[in-house]
């Protein structure tokens, strides 16, 4: 294996790490910064707007809420995130260790502001007196290489190698189909209620998804992959009552979790006869919480006061320009409460234990997977391969005697049409050097304000939402409406 790149960051080193020799561009670098980074609060913000963050919530540590509530992280929120953080980065470090022995990447790690100076700022020197890199070239030169192995492509230039596409190499190995199936389902993203398509899992779609396979007489296993922070909690518990009926139909299901199977993606989870993660998959934050705003002081300010009849406590509440009463503040609180509850029952009869000791590792706490595993939420490691593999053994059926039925929704063509025409392309993809890495992060750093805002002024309903999991953003209407929203607080003050 020959691996190339212009730039090298945590996950694609500890890929490459593993190939025979490891090319960088004359122009490239290498980084590693180990997962971490700081978010922004709002309090002072909204408080000078005169916005009331009403925030009603279970679990110390659901932090997914702090943003509105305080100006700076909470000590159980550092503590929780630390002890989720630190043995996945000993994890990374292990794993690139094992795979390159001879790497000096301790003392870069421990302080790399010395290691670029004494490098004069040279981040391939760096690289390769370390030996963290093998080889220094650019792409032609890299072809080169290949090409003296695999043999040349005479008809597409110079460092052109033989080679098979990857639409070929799917073309002559097909999938197998037919006979016995193992459907795998995968729920990806922000669970929102709904028919939400790709990016976001869809209530709606997700279960009309599950009905569809039940419908398929050859079926005989299911794997769910889980790579959600959560988010609505009734979509969450949609899809989980749709995973049920395959259980009462004595139908396996194994949980394969991804990067991160965190708050309704575990709620998802807690349907399956097994689940499976890896070390470093982000899980847990079993809590609930829900966010409303509300705009009465700022109205007050230019004179515009709310008035009207009530019938009962709760007519027109809650009311976003008069303000929330005591009545609806415990009618929001006591069903996010019981909802909590409800969350703590599930997990303990999936898992063998009592509510009471769901909650002590509850409380919104977010997991690795190797805690995970150790207190419980988490079976065994493995990959979806690995689940796959045992679903087909709990279905009784033979290695070669079975096929995987992927259920998934088939785009349109008006969707492919739109995707062609403005989904990003491969290249515009690529961050290629330090300062592009930089850029990018900046840029989804606007993404996270903007999803912030978004759960005060756009989300609905109860959520079960881990939002520190994997910089997981949430549920967006359009950017157009998003901005739109923020431009009018911001016209609050004439801003």
């Amino acid at each position: 294996v020959y691996t190339f790149a212009t730039f090298y960051s945590d996950s694609a080193y500890l890929l490459a790490a593993h190939a025979s020799e490891i090319w960088i561009d004359p122009m490239g670098g290498a980084a590693f910064t180990g997962p971490g980074g700081s978010r922004l609060y709002y309090k002072d913000f909204l408080d000078r707007f005169k916005v009331t963050a009403h925030v009603y919530r279970v679990g110390t540590f659901k932090s997914a809420v702090e943003p509105y509530l305080r100006s700076d992280q909470s000590p159980e929120a550092k503590q929780a995130l630390l002890a989720v953080y630190q043995p996945i980065w000993a994890n990374w470090q292990a794993n690139v260790k094992k795979a390159r022995p001879k790497a000096d990447l301790a003392s870069y790690i421990a302080d790399p502001a010395a290691a670029v100076t004494a490098a004069n700022g040279d981040l391939v020197k760096l690289a390769t007196d370390r030996k963290i890199i093998d080889k220094v070239g650019d792409r032609t030169a890299f072809g080169k290489r290949v090409a003296a192995l695999a043999g040349a492509d005479e008809d597409e230039g110079p460092g052109a190698f033989k080679h098979t596409s990857l639409g070929d190499w799917v073309a002559a190995n097909p999938a197998k189909t037919g006979g016995d199936e193992v459907g795998v389902i995968t729920i990806a993203g922000t669970i929102v209620d709904g028919e939400a398509g790709p990016g976001t899992a869809g209530g709606d779609r997700i279960e009309k998804l599950l009905h569809e396979g039940l419908q398929r007489d050859n079926l005989k296993a299911l794997v769910v992959r889980v790579d959600s922070p959560g988010g609505s909690a009734f979509a969450s518990e949609q899809i989980r009552r749709a995973i049920e009926v395959y259980r009462g139909r004595k139908i396996p299901v194994v949980i394969s979790m991804g990067n991160v199977a965190a708050s309704g993606g575990y709620w998802v989870a807690t349907a399956g006869d097994t689940i499976f993660a890896e070390p470093s998959t982000i899980t847990g934050s079993i809590g609930i919480f829900a966010v409303l705003p509300s705009f009465e002081r700022a109205l007050a300010d230019y004179g515009v006061k709310a008035d009207g009849v009530a019938t009962t406590d709760l007519s027109g509440q809650p009311d976003v320009f008069g303000g929330f009463n005591s009545t609806v503040d415990t009618f929001i609180q006591g069903t996010i409460e019981h909802d909590y509850r409800r969350f703590l029952g599930l997990v303990g009869k999936a898992r063998g234990m009592t509510p009471a000791q769901v909650d002590q590792i509850a409380q919104g706490r977010v997991w690795d997977g190797g805690t995970a595993r150790q207190i419980k939420l988490v079976d065994r490691f493995g990959s979806i391969d690995d689940a796959i593999a045992e679903a087909a053994k709990r279905a009784k059926l033979k290695d070669d005697g079975y096929s995987v039925r992927y259920l998934q929704t088939e785009p349109d063509a008006f969707e492919q049409f739109v995707s062609g025409m403005f989904g990003p392309t491969e290249d515009s993809q690529q961050a290629h050097g330090l300062v592009a890495q930089l850029a990018w992060q900046q840029q989804a750093a606007l993404g996270q304000v903007i999803g912030d805002l978004n759960v005060l002024g756009g989300t609905q309903g109860v959520q079960a939402w881990c939002l520190e999991c994997s910089g997981a953003l949430p549920p967006r209407t359009s950017a157009r409406a998003e901005l739109g929203w923020l431009a009018q607080m911001l016209s609050l003050k004439g801003t």
